[in-house]
C-alpha cells in the first residue's frame, strides 16, 4: 500500500511537470495561453465557505494565496489521476508500463474539467460558455492526451530508476 501510494506521488508528480512542459512550448512557441491556476485556485478557495459554482469565477474577487492553492490542487488531482491508472492497472504497470492505459486514462481524465470544473467555474459544461467551445474543448483535450503520454513516459522513468 505505501509502495502503491510513493509510486502514485512520484509518477504523478512526473506526469505533471511534463505536461507543463506543453504547457510552456504552447505558450511560448505557438503563443497558446494555458490555463490560469490562480483562478482555479479561487475556485478551489472558496468551495469550504460551500461556494462550488460560480456565475464567473474570474469575477469572484481574489482570495489570498490562490495561484499557490491553484498550483497545489493542479498537481495533486495529476496524483490522484497517477494513483487511479495504478489501481487499475497494478503495480506491475510501473515495472512495465504499456501506452495504451495511460493514454485511455488521459482522454478520460477530460471529462473532469468538462463535467466539474468548467461548470463550477461558471464557463459551462465543456466550456459551453466560452468565447470558442470548440477550440477550448480540443485545448482541453489535447492537453489530457499530452497527460496520458507523460503518465506512460514517468512510468518509464520511474520503472527505469527504481529498477
Amino acid at each position: 500500500m505505501l509502495e502503491g501510494f510513493i509510486l502514485a506521488v512520484l509518477i504523478g508528480l512526473t506526469a505533471t511537470a511534463l505536461a507543463d512542459l506543453w504547457t510552456l512550448f504552447q505558450q511560448r512557441v505557438l503563443d497558446i495561453q494555458g490555463p490560469n491556476w490562480a483562478l482555479v485556485g479561487r475556485w478551489v478557495g472558496y468551495m469550504p465557505q460551500g461556494q462550488f459554482f460560480h456565475a464567473s469565477i474570474a469575477k469572484a474577487p481574489a482570495l489570498p494565496s490562490e495561484r499557490v492553492l491553484g498550483w497545489a490542487t493542479h498537481y495533486l488531482t495529476g496524483i490522484v489521476f497517477a494513483a487511479v491508472l495504478l489501481a487499475l492497472n497494478g503495480l506491475d504497470w510501473v515495472r512495465q508500463p504499456v501506452l495504451l492505459p495511460a493514454l485511455a486514462l488521459g482522454v478520460a481524465t477530460v471529462l473532469a474539467p468538462f463535467l466539474i470544473m468548467q461548470p463550477g467555474m461558471g464557463l459551462g459544461i465543456a466550456a459551453s460558455k466560452t468565447p470558442n467551445p470548440p477550440a477550448a474543448r480540443v485545448r482541453s483535450l489535447v492537453a489530457h492526451i499530452v497527460f496520458g503520454v507523460a503518465l506512460y513516459l514517468a512510468g518509464l522513468l520511474w520503472s527505469a530508476v527504481l529498477a
